[in-house]
């Protein structure tokens, strides 16, 4: 059955007229600062999105123009163009003309051709030239040009009320039509949440009886100077009567506001078909566009999330499938000389996890480059060679994240200069509360997992205090919470890191991770006889961290509220929760904590590496072998702080395809792995030849003795127990084993 794709239309005017008022309100802030790089990342993303969204739409007018807009725009953020009044007047009709035709698609009517003359002026202004015969617009201030001047190829309803006061803020409520938000809602649903109205009505009035329970105690004739023991006793046994009932009629109204919540929130709930629907065809097209054939398979498309995060999912899952057609999927030739079929696939799936929705875009294409991407990262200035060398293949890939990165030797009408995958890091992780992870298979593929919670109204909450101050964090990013004794701490790298389930996890203190003063003036924390240390451990994805904190205060749901407009900069908060106290505590964006962490781990290794050559006077050449990140990297900043060279393989098979394809001199491993485990790996490797008398070094957390005598008889020249380690043992055994 043929897509209607004219369904769709009203999602579109909606999202377009964010984008043109985020335009207007862009071109504002430019007049005031010119210079002011991420307002200019904005605009150009808005105008590319625009352009996107509508030619999928087959809007081309509409694509046509914001295409235009689009390459000025970018040639300002490549520094090709400098921002001016004149310049500033051009954009604004270029941005009123948008208005006026998302408008004119609004109201149901068809959409003149481009303004040509518009277009050629974008077109020549891109390149840093001038309109030959142009009339130049009369002369507005620039934050007001489309009063003066209407663009003459807009239909007269958007003369007569410019459509381009959507980008000013202007109060105009014809600008800022919406189309219909509804959703449909069973009886059976509606009766439910009547009854459960009920409930709640009768759990007030039993509020209100405890008022009067109350009010009667203090009636009570009571003359604490000539009381009595009986009269002491009556008293509290009022008292407790009073506290009993308070208490059940407050746990009786926590378990009725939940299920009232959450009967609301699943009312509000739409299926991602609504985001998944079009895609299939809409990818064919696309892929036809560029010479490509690519088939598009989607499912779970049945699974429902709240309106609000359906609302903000497009844009970032649009950006992902127009890359895996343009970047990631191969031309025809290019996959039949890899002995693929000439047409690729991408998937688009979802599944539910527990509480959270895990969407996956994968194609079998050539992978993330990622030697270009470090080739690139330091040809743009992003990074100097030498940082660039240092970093892992995750880490590196991670770059594609970056405003304006992209490998891509030419520019594409599909995939644009770059852009997507900083809107994507950006709705995923600060607007959805989510991780996007990325997984890069050289030669076959690369799976995009965007994990996302079901709702943004309320959240699960871990309130935790520290230095006297109260924290959250929400539930998606805490692992554990553990006390660990002292003596379990563990000095690697140049900090502290603990042994948690057979993988090294670091450890930092939040006060000092947040620099809280010591003399700030707060509430003096409780003081409390415990014996250890209270960690929280925290993850995003495979990596952990495990922060020092001094009280667990609360956990539950609580509804998680925006920052105001003025503190939306403040990436280490992704917003706020209300206490019983009325007090406001900041929860706390675990991914900003994980690379503040990083980079002060970064600071304290810089110059500490030693020389560590091998026979032939290059370095020391290490494989570590670990399914644990953390582990990979706590043995890999100790390794490197020495002067040795490593790689890193994530499993046993990892780890032996590795050792096969490459030369090392010697082998870390663990045990329990996926795969293949630390024994076997070490049993496979003896049987290769030039494995035959590499040094093996076993470190896990077995400790037992038939463990570390298996380990012996499988060939490995070492065992080193993860609660025994010590960096100086580590490398004394290595320089022993390499001579």
């Amino acid at each position: 059955m043929a897509l209607d794709i004219k369904k769709f239309i009203a999602r579109f005017v909606e999202e377009a007229r964010d984008h043109v008022a985020r335009l207007g309100e862009g071109l504002d802030a430019l007049e005031r600062d010119p210079a002011d790089r991420e307002n200019i990342n904005t605009i150009f993303r808005s105008a590319h999105t625009i352009k996107g969204s509508s030619r999928m739409l087959k809007l081309a007018t509409i694509t046509d123009t914001a295409h235009k807009l689009e390459d000025v725009l970018g040639a300002m953020r490549e520094g090709a163009l400098t921002y001016n009044s004149e310049l500033g007047r051009l954009l604004y009709r270029g941005v009123d003309a948008l208005a006026g035709l998302v408008e004119r698609l609004a109201e149901g009517g068809e959409l003149p051709g481009a303004d040509q003359a518009l277009c050629e002026e974008l077109a020549q202004a891109a390149k840093n030239e001038s309109v030959a015969g142009a009339t130049p617009p009369p002369e507005v201030p620039a934050s007001r040009p489309a009063e003066a001047q209407p663009d003459p190829a807009a239909p007269d309803a958007v003369q007569e009320q410019p459509a381009s006061t959507a980008t000013r803020n202007s109060p105009a409520p014809e600008a800022k039509l919406k189309a219909p938000d509804t959703v449909r809602v069973k009886m059976n649903k509606l009766d439910e949440l009547i009854k459960l109205m009920g409930e709640v009505v009768s759990s007030h009035a039993r509020s209100r009886q405890r008022l009067v329970d109350i009010r009667e105690i203090e009636r009570i004739d009571f003359d604490p100077a000539n009381a009595g023991e009986s009269d002491w006793k009556a008293l509290k046994a009022e008292l407790r009567q009073f506290s009993l009932a308070l208490r059940d009629d407050v746990l009786s109204q926590e378990l009725l506001m939940d299920e009232l919540h959450s009967k609301a929130l699943i009312m509000r709930m739409l299926p991602l078909a609504i985001v998944f629907d079009p895609v299939g065809r809409i990818m064919r097209e696309l892929a036809r566009s560029v010479g490509k054939e690519v088939e598009c398979v989607v499912s779970g498309a049945e699974i429902e999330l709240d309106r609000q995060m359906i609302d903000k999912l497009s844009d970032p899952v649009v950006h992902l499938l127009r890359n895996a057609v343009d970047h990631g999927i191969e031309a025809p030739a290019a996959r039949l000389a890899a002995g693929k079929t000439g047409c690729g696939r991408v998937t688009l799936s979802a599944r539910q996890d527990g509480g959270w929705v895990v969407i996956e875009i994968s194609d079998d294409g050539g992978g993330i480059p990622v030697e270009a991407i470090r080739e690139k990262a330091v040809r743009k200035g992003f990074l100097t060679e030498e940082k660039a060398a240092a970093l892992s293949e995750q880490e590196v890939v991670d770059l594609i994240f970056l405003p304006g990165f992209s490998t891509s030797a030419i520019i594409t009408d599909i995939s644009g200069r770059g852009v997507g995958m900083d809107v994507v890091k950006r709705s995923i992780v600060d607007d959805l509360q989510g991780v996007v992870s990325v997984d890069s298979r050289p030669g076959a593929g690369t799976t995009f997992a965007l994990r996302l919670p079901l709702s943004l109204a309320m959240m699960r909450v871990l309130l935790v205090e520290v230095g006297g101050l109260p924290f959250g964090f929400t539930a998606q990013y805490v692992a554990e919470l553990l006390r660990v004794p002292q003596g379990e701490f563990l000095n690697v790298a140049e900090r502290r890191a603990v042994v948690i389930r057979n993988e090294f996890v670091p450890v930092v203190s939040l006060e000092d991770l947040l620099r809280i003063p010591p003399n700030y003036m707060r509430k003096k924390a409780r003081e409390k006889h415990h014996e250890g240390v209270l960690l929280l451990v925290v993850r995003v994805r495979n990596e952990k961290l495990a922060l020092v904190v001094d009280d667990l205060l609360d956990e539950r749901d609580m509804v998680i509220k925006p920052l105001p407009e003025h503190m939306r900069r403040l990436a280490m908060v992704s917003g706020m929760v209300t206490t019983g106290k009325n007090e406001l505590v900041n929860i706390l964006h675990v991914p900003v904590l994980l690379d503040m962490a990083r980079s002060a781990r970064g600071e304290a290794l810089r110059g500490q590496a030693e020389s560590a050559q091998g026979a032939d006077g290059g370095q020391w050449r290490i494989l570590v072998v670990d399914d644990s990140l953390n582990t990979r990297e706590i043995e890999k900043d100790v390794l490197e702080a020495h002067g040795y060279q490593v790689t890193l393989a994530e499993d046993g098979m990892d780890g032996l395809r590795k050792a096969r394809t490459g030369d090392f001199d010697a082998v870390l491993t663990d045990v329990e792995m996926p795969n293949m485990d630390g024994f076997t790996l070490t049993e496979r490797l003896r049987e290769e030849d030039k494995y035959r008398d590499t040094p093996i070094i076993i470190i896990t957390s077995r400790e037992k003795e038939e463990d570390k005598r298996r380990g012996i008889q499988v060939g490995a020249d070492a065992y080193i127990v993860k609660g025994d380690f010590d960096q100086s043992n580590l490398v004394d055994t290595l320089r022993n084993l390499l001579g």
